[in-house]
């Protein structure tokens, strides 16, 4: 009979989430604290912050067994079957080690015109890795970056304790849906987290589905969030929920940047623009999808000639930010600024469209991740390079 060792789930071992709730069953990660949730102006974004992409249990064992009772809250939209259930990826002193789901819980359904949701409470379930090697390992166990996570109990059959720090710098990235990793095969293969593991960086992904907005306690959750490095992919989501206009635009990044450099005065900092997405490079907002398309597809329902008023468009966006960050680096030696194409442009999406004309593909995101690593932390010049 296998003797169990239970470790308390708590900030030593959780990683990746800013805030750990405490539930009547165990704890629930978050990825904005109290004080920006109780802001929240509608349930889109309180589902998405709970949506634990880039979180994950680390810790160190000679354990050949490992079980994690959790509460998953999965989702399905009025009319259609719940999503697939999400992927938990086992990593090993860094690689790739398995993969599992965990069946029921929570179904929260959603209607896709107003965003409100019901949900149906479920049972919890347990995820259990086996035949691990008995040596001393760093075991991490990443949760599905779309299905918030209720984390009950943690069990080895070895003593398990934290990773000692190992000096990898603490890379803070906040950006829409595509960032989130809505998309991608599972939670180790969006592209945040593609380029963390490339550049050997300690990943918190702020990447919120929808929500990359500039809001206020989004900035003001990073100004005080300790990190070595931080980028902001910023555009997506403001042209395609149509929430400003030029004017209020510029002012908004200016202010989402002082907040940040108030906690961070002289962190690396990358401004990334948006990738192609063609639907919206000259069309402004909002996005719909389509109701003629026979399979989902976004279209733009905005006016280009509208553009000439103030309506942002992604090719808006680049230019703005472009000036932005050229008028702000004159007196801010650490800011950078990365054109969001090169991640993924024309030639990408001849090769590999995106599947709803917004998000990447599965294997657009490995490949975007790569550039961004190569780009950002290899490169010489590389905005995250080591000087």
């Amino acid at each position: 009979m296998t003797e169990w060792t239970t470790t308390p789930i708590d900030t030593r071992i959780v990683r990746g989430a800013l805030e750990l709730e405490r539930t009547g069953r165990g704890v629930l990660p978050h990825r904005l604290p109290l004080a920006a949730r109780v802001q929240f102006p509608d349930e889109y974004l309180a589902r998405t912050e709970e949506q634990p992409s880039g979180v994950r249990l680390v810790f160190r064992t000679r354990a050949t067994a490992v079980e994690l009772d959790v509460l998953p809250t999965k989702r399905a939209y009025e009319g259609t079957p719940p999503q697939p259930d999400g992927f938990y990826d086992l990593v090993i002193d860094g690689r790739p080690a398995g993969r599992g789901s965990v069946p029921g819980g929570n179904l929260t359904v959603i209607d896709m015109a107003t965003q409100k949701a019901v949900t149906t409470p479920g049972e919890p379930g347990t995820l259990r890795f086996a035949g691990l090697a008995p040596e001393a390992k760093d075991v991490e166990i990443w949760l599905p970056q779309v299905e918030p996570t209720e984390l009950i109990a943690l069990r080895t059959d070895a003593p398990a304790e934290p990773v000692p720090d190992r000096g990898s710098p603490v890379w803070l990235h906040h950006g829409s849906s595509i960032s989130h990793g809505s998309t991608a095969a599972g939670p180790t293969s969006t592209w945040p987290a593609v380029a963390a593991a490339r550049g050997g960086a300690n990943l918190i992904n702020l990447g919120f589905g929808g929500n990359a907005l500039l809001d206020p306690f989004t900035a003001r959750a990073i100004r005080d969030t300790p990190a070595d490095l931080i980028s902001l992919k910023i555009g997506i989501n403001v042209a395609n929920a149509d929430a400003m206009r030029l004017r209020a635009f510029g002012p908004a990044v200016h202010g989402f940047l002082d907040t940040v450099r108030e906690g961070h005065p002289e962190t690396p900092l990358l401004l990334v623009s948006p990738i192609l997405c063609p639907v919206q490079e000259r069309t402004p907002g909002p996005l719909a999808p389509d109701p003629g398309a026979p399979r989902l597809r976004f279209r733009a329902l905005g006016d280009p000639a509208e553009v000439a008023s103030g309506r942002l468009t992604l090719t808006v966006i680049r230019d703005a930010l472009a000036g932005i960050a050229a008028r702000r680096a004159e007196d801010d030696p650490h800011l950078h600024y990365l054109d969001g194409r090169v991640l993924y442009g024309e030639a990408d999406y001849a090769e590999l469209p995106l599947p709803d004309e917004v998000h990447p593909a599965p294997e657009s995101h490995r490949r975007i991740g790569e550039r961004f690593a190569a780009l950002v932390f290899e490169s010489e010049h590389g905005a995250f390079a080591a000087r």
